[in-house]
Formats: structure tokens, sequence, C-alpha cells
């Protein structure tokens, strides 16, 4: 590989509504660019087809998280990596981490349905990340398709300048290829071949040329607003500007995020997928455009850039852990500066434990193939680590830095699981060992009074999908108990109390006094805000840290149901200490205790997961469905029309009220409605709910020990 020249590189990935053909598309763009230039050789047609067939037999979204591709433009081989992201809505989390590893993205709309609600989402979310775009509107070849209306849903629901690079020429049944507006050629895609080259160009239609024109004007004039040293060129004669400057303003502006280039095909009719792949290469960035990333030291916490270059110390991203069944476990890894050997060590600055890379992958849509090292800006699987989770940073231990780390919502839904037979019992625990690495939202615990264990997700179909996992590829079938959904505790008033603890028994006893104030903490805090304004040596500075580890490890039991407390802000004012009798030990249990005595006096509340809601049904159903919405609690946030007269319903609604709304949700509407549900926040469950559910817990807090 040598020093690659990073110009020539493309991290992408390909985000859409669920059944807007991302997978078909990204099957196709993997079948085009292989079939040109698999790694060094040219393969003749048949081999590849065969396995593109097994892919279509089994259904199978492209199994591997990232997968390298090679594709020939202007004498020049660029490669593209190609990063899966998942469509549902429950595996939001999944898309997030693919967006942060991505320079950019095509974003792939169904040439009928449009902008749909989860297109929003995934759409917001590469904002979030600062992902440039180009569009894509697949299916034209569909009854319904309109590629211009579609262009102007995307501007008037996502706010998003579009720029049309190409025309369809046809539509529906009729759609039989397009015309590039900056070269003025027209390409007809020949049925039923699936050859690289299976278009050829014709004429313009009659027609088409005056709509040609007119919309080649539109893009001469974006490309121009991108480039002010173009902009004088154009005022002065618009028709001085060569393809290349087209190409290279347009390009400044999609990095930039200034306007989106967009063209159409058919994806599963072989049809515009080529110019698609052109279009990546020559609008989207490379990882020179995306350049420096922030990473904080691990030990000063000081800032500093990391340049995309292979000379510089190592620094990755672990985007995703899978199990593959013939290397084991897979991470894999942007790599964001300098160079990494297989067979050397890396420092995992959360563990801040060395970690040996055994060996690296470039991985291919069919097979791994493997590498000797990876560089600044490409993307590999490697094998051999103990221990790395999604989101962990890997870097040279003489420049130890984190990268911001991914931020994963806690599940929200729990139900117990056991084996079917007593033998399964050790499959079992492996098994969820393996999904929980893959995951991070996804968790697995014991229940130590029951002897259950239960696992949590984020939603009722991420458990379905863990579940028929367990069963198809670790084959374990179990036995499972009704949902129940992850409560939390929180404070709501701020108290201050004094823990004595003191044990004398025979020899050296336990002493340690404290004083502390507990109160909420500071808006968008979970977890503990622990300060110290001990004056003076009142309480000796090396037991400071065990007060904060006592409050830590006691959140994890509130005082009204034994749920997790969310959030907690606790400040040792003062103390005292006895010169033989205390240690950690005491400090620590103190704390402890001050929690369960205090917590009560704090006004303690119960907070319940709320789901953001959006059903799409026919008018005709739009009564009996926010009726029985309102019967589940849920707040209506809003009621739109959508662009084929269905409509939209967003709701807040509570996950204690929607266990098996699906099922209910088909009974009303005859089968017609459809709904996404996502995590959105956690708020107070009302007072005479509570009181059922902290009853139902039976939960004491435990006596003093």
């Amino acid at each position: 590989m040598g020093n690659r020249d990073l110009t020539f590189t493309r991290n992408i990935g390909i985000i859409a509504h669920i059944d807007a053909g991302k997978t078909t598309t990204s099957e196709r763009i993997l079948y085009y660019t292989g079939k040109i230039h698999k790694i060094g050789e040219v393969h003749d047609g048949g081999a590849t087809m065969d396995w593109m067939v097994q892919e279509q037999e089994r259904g199978i979204t492209i199994t591997s998280a990232a997968t390298t591709a090679f594709w020939h433009y202007n004498d020049q081989v660029y490669q593209l990596n190609l990063i899966d992201t998942p469509g549902h809505v429950d595996f939001t989390v999944e898309v997030e981490r693919s967006l942060r590893v991505l320079d950019g993205c095509v974003a792939t709309f169904d040439a009928v349905g449009k902008v749909q609600p989860q297109s929003e989402t995934v759409w917001r979310q590469a904002d979030k990340f600062k992902v440039p775009k180009i569009v894509y509107v697949n299916k034209m070849d569909r009854v319904g398709a309109d590629f211009l209306a579609c262009l102007e849903e995307i501007k008037n629901k996502l706010g998003a300048t579009t720029v049309p690079l190409a025309l369809p020429i046809g539509s529906e049944d009729k759609f039989k290829g397009i015309v590039d507006l900056i070269s003025r050629k027209a390409l007809i895609y020949d049925a039923d071949n699936t050859e690289i080259n299976n278009f050829h160009e014709i004429p313009i239609p009659e027609d088409m040329k005056g709509d040609v024109e007119l919309w080649r004007d539109k893009l001469v004039e974006a490309a121009a607003e991108c480039d002010e040293t173009l902009m004088e060129k154009y005022f002065e004669s618009p028709e001085s500007l060569t393809e290349e400057e087209i190409i290279s303003a347009l390009r400044k502006g999609t990095i930039s995020m200034q306007i989106v280039p967009a063209t159409c095909g058919s994806s599963y009719k072989d049809k515009g997928v080529q110019f698609l792949i052109d279009a990546i290469i020559r609008y989207l960035p490379s990882p020179l455009d995306i350049g420096s990333v922030k990473a904080t030291h691990t030990y000063t916490g000081r800032e500093q850039e990391l340049q995309p270059s292979a000379n510089d110390p190592f620094c990755g991203l672990v985007f995703k852990i899978a199990t593959d069944p013939f290397v084991g476990r897979l991470a894999y890894i942007r790599a964001y500066s300098g160079r990494l050997d297989a067979g050397t060590y890396v420092l995992n600055s959360r563990t801040d434990k060395k970690e040996r890379v055994a060996r690296l992958y470039q991985m291919h849509s069919n097979h791994q193939n493997p590498i000797d090292f990876v560089e600044a800006g490409d993307i590999c699987a490697a094998v051999g680590f103990k221990d790395l989770r999604t989101g962990d940073t890997i870097c040279d231990e003489k420049n130890p830095v984190t990268l911001e780390s991914m931020e994963f919502p806690d599940p929200v839904i729990g139900i117990a699981v056991e084996p079917k037979t007593q033998s399964d019992l050790d499959k079992l625990g492996m098994a969820l060992g393996k999904l929980a690495e893959e995951d991070p939202t996804f968790t697995v615990k014991s229940d130590a009074e029951t002897g259950q264990t239960i696992i949590s997700g984020m939603g009722e179909l991420h458990l379905d999908i863990i579940v028929d996992r367990l069963r198809r590829e670790f084959d374990v079938e179990i036995n499972q108990g009704a949902p129940q959904v992850n409560y939390k505790e929180a404070v709501t008033a701020t108290v201050q109390h004094r823990e004595l603890f003191k044990k004398q028994t025979g020899g050296r006893g336990k002493f340690a006094d404290i004083i502390v104030e507990i109160g909420p903490a500071d808006p968008g805090t979970s977890g503990l805000q622990f300060d110290s304004q001990v004056k003076g040596g009142n309480v000796p500075k090396e037991y400071i840290p065990s007060v904060q580890k006592g409050f830590e490890a006691a959140l994890s039991n509130g005082v009204l149901a034994g749920y997790e407390m969310q959030s907690l802000k606790v400040t040792l004012l003062d103390g005292s200490y006895h010169p033989v009798d205390s240690d950690q030990l005491s400090f620590e249990m103190a704390a402890r205790l001050a929690f369960r005595h205090a917590c009560p006096k704090a006004k303690p509340i119960l907070l319940e997961p709320i789901m953001s809601l959006e059903v799409v049904t026919p008018e005709d159903y739009m009564g009996d469905i926010v009726g029985d919405l309102n019967r589940r609690r849920g707040q209506i946030q809003a009621m739109d029309s959508t662009a084929n007269g269905a409509r939209l319903i967003r709701a807040f609604v509570p996950l204690a009220e929607q266990f098996g709304y699906v099922t209910v949700l088909r009974t009303l509407s005859s089968g017609r409605a459809t709904s996404t549900m996502t995590f959105d926040h956690y708020e107070e469950v009302p007072a005479n709910l509570a009181k059922e559910i902290i009853e139902k817990s039976g939960y004491r807090v435990p006596e003093d020990e």
C-alpha cells in the first residue's frame, strides 16, 4: 500500500428510511465496483454474479460493517470504504456510530414515498455530525415516481438546497435513463443487462431540451454561488464555465454543506448506479477534505488536533464490534492519524491497558483480505483484542489521547430470560456476553434476589431481535418473562445531613463522620456530581475519594423502589476523623449510609422513560388512534399530512403504556397504519401511579449494616 494518497479515498455510507432501497443500492455499488476492479484483477462476470445471487436468495444486508471496493474515475483508481448503516429506528445508536466515522453519505429516498419520518431522523443525525450528503432518488421505475417533487419535499421538510445533477428520461415503467446536466449527455441503460457499461449515449430527446437547459442554468448558477472566483466569471458569461470548474465548485459547496447534489435511478433495475458512484467520487470529501479531528490528552486533559497523516502517532476509533464465525471478535477501526502495524501494541485509553493487534483485515464484500498495516484516513477490522468496546479510542502509548467518546442512551425496557434446558445455561451466558459487547445499548444483569437474568434494550423490537439472534446464531432456546420498564429515581429537594459511623468491636474500631449536602444534579448531568468543600483537613485528603466511591456505589439502588438513581449532586461540607479507627472503608460506609438516610428527606420521585412515537395512518382511522393514545397518557405533539394523503401523528407516550402497541395499532387501522418509536427522555411518574409501582416492587431500604 505504501504511503497512500488520501485524495483518492472515500469513507461513505448510505442512510435512508426503511425500504428506500438502501441494501439494493449498496449491493449494486459493490457489484459494479467489484466487477471492474477486484483488488488488482478484473474478474469475469461469472464468479461475481454467483455471489450476488446467494445474497439475494438469503436477503441479507451486507453482513460486514465496512466493505472496501475500488472504482476507476478519470484514469485514477479510487478506494471506497462503504459503511453499512441500519435503517431501523431501534438501532438509532448504530446509525449514529456509523455516522461518526463517515466522511460523507448518500441519502437515499424512495421516488414515491419521498421524505418519510425515518428519513428525517437519519438526515438530522447526519447534520448533527456535520456529514456532507448527496441525494439519490431510487425506485424511479415505480408507479407515481417523481424526481423533482421529491427534491422539492426535501427542500421544504429538511431545509436543504438540493441541486439536480441529472434529469430522468421517462418515469414509472418508461424510465430508461438520465440526462447528465453538466456534460449534456443522455444515457440510456439497457434493460436486463448488468454489464458495467450497460448504457449508451443518445441525443437528448427533443421534448426534454428545454428542461435540460433550464435545470442546467440553475445548476451552473448554484455552482457559481459556491465559489467566489467563479462568480465573477459567471456574471461575465455563464457559458464560459468549464465542466471541471462546475464540478470543482459543486464539490466545494457539498463539502461545506451549502448544497446537496442530487441524482436518480433504479438500483433494482441497474439504472443510474454508475453515475451515482461517479458523483460520490466527484462531490463527497476525502479524509483530507475533512481535515483534523479533536482529541484530548488522556492525562492532562489538553485538547489537540489529530492530522490525517501517516507520519504522526497512531490514533483510531473503534466504531463497531462484530462476531465473525471464522476469525472471532472483529473490531472495526477508523484510523484518524498515524499508522498501525499488525502484531504491534496499542493503548486503550478507556482501560489504560495495552492491547496487542494480532491481525488486520480489509473487509471485502465477500471475503477478508489480510493486510500488514493501516494508515490515517482508512478503515479496517482488527482481531486479537482482549477488552475492547464500541466507542473506545486506541492510540500510541507515547501519545495517549481520547477521541470524543460516543454517548449511548441507557436501555429503557427489560425482560427476564432463562434457558429452556439446564444444559444451555453456560451457552446462554456466553451468547449474551457476545451480544452485549457488540451493542452498547443492550445490557445483561442478574437479579441477586430472584436469580433471574434480566436483558435490557431500547424497545420491544430490539429485544425481539436479540432473542431471535440467540436462537439462530447461538442455538439457544429461551423462555422469557413479561417486559418490564426500567424506571429511575431522582431527588427534587436539597437537604443537609450528618452521618456519624462508628463501630467498636475488640481491637481497632471503625470511625467516619461526614456532613453532606444532597440534592438534584445540574440539568443535563447524569450519575453523581461530587464536590468537596472541606477546609483544613477535617476529612483527610486520602479519604475524600472513598466518600465519592460510597455515593457512586449507592446510586444503583434508590430509596423508593430500588431503581437506579438517575443523577445526584453531593457536596461534602465538613466532617471529622479518628487518628486510629478511621480508614477508607469507614468513609465509604458512611457515604452509603448517608445516601440511605438523607435521600428519603430530599423528596425522591420516580421517573419513567417517555418514548417519541410516530404513527402514519390513513385519514379514516385518525380518531380511533388519537383516542387510544389519550388513554395511554400520550401527549399529541403534531398532526401533519404526508405527501400521499396519509396523516402523520407525533406524540410522547410513556413506555409503560406501549407494550404490544404494534398489535393494537394493526387492529385499530385494519393493518394499514405503521408506527416507529424511539426513546426520548425521562419524566416524573404521576403520584398515584408511582405509589402503585412502589408498592408492587415490595422494596425495603436495607437495615444499617
